[in-house]
């Protein structure tokens, strides 16, 4: 039966015992790769590898989900709750996975333009307009940023808001397990997101201080001087100082410094969007072993 009240014990500790499942030492040792992480540099190579790490857990949390033990006490376990709670929060980090991945998309194609109108136009006058283009969609997207990371972290403060009584050890510890991987997973949802948004602390246009209050951690940013992940941001004020020069009718207008750093930027975009297309995949694979188990 279950019954929803405060988790009793912390969710973000767990400790697997392999005993009940070989795979558990597999699970702990990915989880723990993906904290470490969440600790050290927030540059586009860490995101990328949390990205991958993600996949790696899937995984493993797939051959826990499909072994023999977890498919018995899953079947056996008369109320449907545990499966409904992995299938609801499945759905929804199916869902956040998608519009990041829709918003890497967005992003490449708005460079690509720039960056092809860079070449034929040069640091011209007539280039001013398609930087302020770019600009102006790259404000209205914090916007979506800002929606997406407010949903990502009231999932998170739902984790473990229920607890299931009067269940053996083994379902004890895949519901553990299933909750530490939800955290994990929004966390680098969250890191990619913060990623998409303007990084530079000198110049924070409307909707930085919202982002930066739904960031993952706030120690990262003073230990970074307060510009982590700093190729988006990079991009943003090249592109800006160009326009200014443009606009301020300058003589000399060098464009190589933007067009360096969108190539850059592009090549960082290519990474993220080869590693969120794996593990979406992975997500679906997980949704769909939920609902084969509660066809059981």
């Amino acid at each position: 039966m279950a019954k929803s009240k405060n988790l009793p014990c912390p969710v973000r500790s767990i400790s697997l015992p392999s005993r009940l499942n070989p795979n558990g030492l597999k699970i702990e040792a990915e989880l723990d790769k993906l904290k470490n992480l969440e600790t050290s540099s927030h540059s586009a190579e860490t995101i990328q590898a949390g990205v991958l790490g993600l996949v790696q857990l899937y995984n493993c949390v797939q051959e826990l989900i499909q072994c023999s033990n977890t498919q018995k006490a899953l079947a056996q376990h008369q109320n449907g709750a545990i499966v409904e709670e992995a299938l609801e929060g499945s759905l929804e980090l199916l869902e956040s996975c998608d519009t990041i991945r829709n918003l890497f998309c967005m992003i490449k194609e708005q460079m690509q333009h720039l960056q092809s109108a860079l070449r034929r136009k040069g640091a011209d006058s007539s280039i001013e307009k398609d930087i302020s283009n770019y600009l102006n969609f790259r404000k209205n997207m914090k916007k979506e940023i800002v929606k997406n990371l407010r949903r990502l972290k009231q999932m998170e403060n739902r984790v473990g808001s229920s607890v299931f009584w009067d269940i053996e050890q083994h379902l004890s510890m895949v519901i553990r397990v299933l909750r530490e991987v939800t955290v994990v997973t929004t966390s680098v949802f969250k890191a990619l997101l913060v990623f998409l948004s303007y990084q530079d602390t000198k110049i924070k246009p409307r909707g930085w201080l919202m982002i930066s209050k739904l960031m993952i951690t706030k120690s990262s940013a003073s230990s970074q001087g307060g510009q982590i992940f700093s190729d988006m941001g990079s991009v943003d004020i090249a592109l800006d100082s160009l326009r200014q020069h443009i606009k301020n009718n300058e003589t000399k207008v060098d464009g190589n410094v933007a067009r360096r750093r969108l190539q850059t930027l592009d090549m960082s975009i290519e990474g993220f969007e080869a590693g969120l297309q794996s593990l979406y995949k992975k997500l679906i694979q997980s949704r769909v072993s939920f609902l084969n188990v509660l066809a059981l």
